[in-house]
C-alpha cells in the first residue's frame, strides 16, 4: 500500500509506528525524538513540515541548509541537524548555523568546530558517528578510534558531546544498532558523563532502531516523500 498523499497523515502513521516500535520493546514513544530530514526537498515541503509541528530538521550539505534557512526566516523553535559528513573547511559556518552537529568523526573537524561556536552563548551539542559496517566508502569513526576522539572531544569547551549516530548495513541493522548503544554505553562508563542520545534509525530500519535503544530517528522519504529527481543533463 503506497503511504498517504498528505503529510499529516504520514505524519500520523509514522507515529503510530514509533509508539508501536517502542511499545514492543518497553519504551515510552516519548523517548524518541522525529527528526524530519529535509535534505533535497524543495522550500515548500520544509514550510509544510515545520507547519506541521515538526521542528527538529536534518541536512547534510551547509550551503543547502544555509539558503534554506535564510528563506525561512525566523522560525520559533525550528532546530538544524546537521547529519551528513562535513568538510573541515566549512566547520566555521556549520558552527554558526546548525544547532546540532551529528557527524563529527575526527578530533580536527572537533577543534574547527569548538573555535568556531559564537560566543558568549552555549555549547554546541554535537555526536560521534561510528561507523559499524566496515564499508569503506562510509564516513564515520570505527571502534578502535572512538574512545581517544570522546575523551578529547568531551574536553573542548565549546561543545557538549551528547551522544552517538550511526548509519546501518542493510543487511544486519540491529546487530550494528544495539553494538551502537554498548559503544554508547561504554562511554559513559569511562568518561563519567551522560551521552543520553542514540541518533539510529531510518526510514527504512527505525523500528529495529528503536528496539535496540535509539534516542532520534531520522526520516526522510517515509514522511516527505521521495526526494525530487535534479534534472538530467544532455552531454556536451
Amino acid at each position: 500500500m503506497p503511504p498517504p498523499a498528505d503529510l499529516a497523515e504520514r505524519l500520523l502513521a509514522l507515529r503510530e509506528r514509533i509508539a508501536q516500535a517502542a511499545a514492543s520493546a518497553g519504551r515510552s514513544p516519548g523517548e524518541v525524538q522525529l527528526l524530519a530530514v529535509t535534505k533535497g526537498r524543495p522550500l515548500e515541503v520544509v514550510r509544510e513540515a515545520v507547519a506541521s509541528g515538526l521542528s527538529e530538521l536534518g541536512e547534510n550539505y551547509v550551503q543547502e541548509c544555509s539558503e534554506k534557512a535564510a528563506q525561512l526566516g525566523p522560525t520559533e523553535g525550528v532546530r538544524w541537524h546537521l547529519i551528513g559528513h562535513l568538510q573541515r573547511n566549512k566547520a566555521r559556518r556549520a558552527a554558526q548555523l546548525f544547532q546540532v552537529v551529528e557527524s563529527v568523526d575526527s578530533v580536527a573537524l572537533a577543534r574547527l568546530l569548538a573555535e568556531a561556536v559564537p560566543a558568549p552563548g552555549p555549547p554546541l551539542p554535537v555526536l560521534l558517528e561510528v561507523e559499524l559496517t566496515g564499508v569503506p566508502t562510509r564516513s564515520g569513526v570505527g571502534e578502535g578510534e572512538l574512545s581517544p576522539l570522546a575523551e578529547a572531544v568531551a574536553q573542548l569547551p565549546g561543545l557538549r558531546l551528547s551522544g552517538l549516530m550511526t548509519v546501518a548495513s542493510q543487511q544486519q541493522p540491529g546487530r550494528e544498532f544495539s553494538r551502537c548503544r554498548e559503544l554508547r554505553d561504554r562511554l559513559q562508563a569511562e568518561l563519567g558523563v551522560e551521552l543520553p542520545v542514540l541518533s539510529m534509525g531510518m526510514s527504512s530500519d527505525f523500528e529495529a532502531a528503536i528496539r535496540e535503544g535509539s534516542t532520534e530517528v531520522r526520516i526522510g522519504t517515509l514522511l516527505l516523500g521521495p526526494r525530487p529527481q535534479p534534472p538530467s543533463r544532455g552531454v556536451g
